[in-house]
């Protein structure tokens, strides 16, 4: 699907019609936005064609390399840049493809984007912000960095969260605990990744002559931006670490209070199973075998060596 944004003097026309571009070349001056939304082979060609680019491939653009992240040439500039997905089971970066050429922006992604969807409301509402296809890509970005803002955000609320439950209502969920660690941990990792490659592509265009003055002071407030962001990232891993180390001491306490009740148990049950031992021998010759107090006897001293451990552990302050 590709939709056509044409600037008007107060308004923005939509179009998703191939069409009219063919009544000339003036018609080509007035698009200043063309975004393809899962494009077919027959748009890519057709619009390829229609304005001489040559566009990445999915696989192009998904490299890592800054070279590929951002591309300038003498009449267009090639940016790859990643876009949070996190309103899924497992969050993912999706890559979203910008060229732009004079005034022109295109835009190629492969997955429905909420800030796409929100930058086209703003778009329409007010189209005299935006001058040309910079303008536009800036401020695409810096509602992706509101919304990753929003994501650290989120994210440091459930830390706080899971860390109260790790010290309040721990119930022995060992591996729920720990993959939930594991989730925010991975989470956090994708959204630093995503910072650091708009932060990347944001200073290599900051370098660019492409374009008026006026953005350079946007872009930097945008970076700024961004390296708040990229050293709270860093502070949740820090907490995630902490909480996680927590955790693992919590679960060996509690491993030992297990451990010291069944020692508890042994050592209290020991000294009565021994003497019951002994009298349960069958030699001729016992002294208390045929007393008459001889069963009560033993009973008392079982009782009496069960008791003595538990009275001297209460006393040490053991149990």
């Amino acid at each position: 699907m590709v939709k056509y944004f044409i600037k008007k003097t107060h308004r923005i026309e939509v179009l998703d019609d191939l069409t009219f571009l063919e009544g000339g070349e003036n018609k080509k001056e007035d698009i200043i936005w063309i975004d393809m939304l899962q494009p077919t082979s027959e748009e890519r060609l057709h619009v390829e064609e229609m304005f001489d680019i040559k566009f990445p491939t999915k696989q192009e653009s998904e490299e890592i390399e800054i070279s590929s992240r951002y591309w300038e040439e003498n009449e267009k500039i090639e940016i790859n840049s990643y876009f949070l997905v996190s309103n899924v089971e497992h969050p993912y970066n999706e890559t979203v493809s910008f060229i732009i050429k004079d005034k022109l922006l295109i835009s190629i992604r492969y997955n429905q984007l909420r800030s796409f969807n929100e930058f086209i409301k703003r778009f329409t509402s007010t189209p005299k912000e935006f001058k040309d296809g910079y303008d536009i890509f800036c401020q695409i970005i810096d509602i992706r960095i509101d919304a990753d803002a929003d994501t650290i955000e989120n994210l440091a609320k459930a830390i706080t969260k899971l860390r109260r439950h790790v010290f309040t209502d721990y119930s022995n969920d060992d591996e729920e605990i720990l993959e939930k660690i594991s989730l925010f941990e991975d989470l956090n990792m994708k959204i630093r990744e995503n910072l650091v490659d708009k932060q990347r592509i944001l200073t290599s265009l900051l370098k660019s002559n492409k374009y008026s003055g006026e953005l350079k002071n946007e872009i930097i407030i945008m970076l700024k931006d961004l390296k708040s962001l990229i050293e709270h990232t860093d502070f949740n891993f820090e907490r995630l670490d902490y909480l996680q180390n927590i955790f693992l001491g919590i679960l060996s306490i509690e491993q030992n209070k297990v451990i010291k009740i069944f020692t508890i148990v042994n050592v209290v049950f020991l000294p009565p199973t021994l003497i019951a031992s002994v009298y349960g021998m069958n030699f001729s010759f016992m002294p208390e075998l045929h007393w008459q107090y001889g069963y009560f006897f033993s009973i008392f001293l079982m009782i009496l060596s069960s008791i003595t451990p538990i009275y001297i552990f209460k006393k040490k302050g053991w149990i």
